[in-house]
């Protein structure tokens, strides 16, 4: 029995040390993919960013087109329906003649 006391926290103490050896590199890496990471995100935001120029002027486009295009459907469907609206008129018109 004094040999297990003795034994136990020996084989305890190294298996500690071990996982704390383990978790301290684990740390360092971690650290090292997150600095990685990092660069990589700048990188991309500054491509990004460079790109918004770009991106203002398909916005800008894409605003006038929406609005031109619009005012077409909006005449198009006045005129449509003052077409359809006066032939109604026009035979309301003929019933109250008679």
């Amino acid at each position: 029995m004094d040999f297990w006391l003795s034994f136990l926290p020996i084989i305890i103490y190294i298996l500690l040390i071990i996982i704390l050896i383990i978790g301290i590199i684990l740390g360092i890496k971690s650290i090292i993919t997150i600095n990685k990471v990092e660069k990589v995100v700048d990188d991309v935001n500054e491509k990004v960013e460079s790109l918004n120029g770009l991106f203002q002027i398909v916005d800008f486009t894409t605003d006038k087109l929406v609005s031109i295009t619009d005012k077409v459907v909006d005449g198009i469907s006045a005129l449509a329906s003052k077409l359809f609206f006066k032939k109604k008129k026009n035979k309301e018109e003929e019933k109250d003649d008679e």
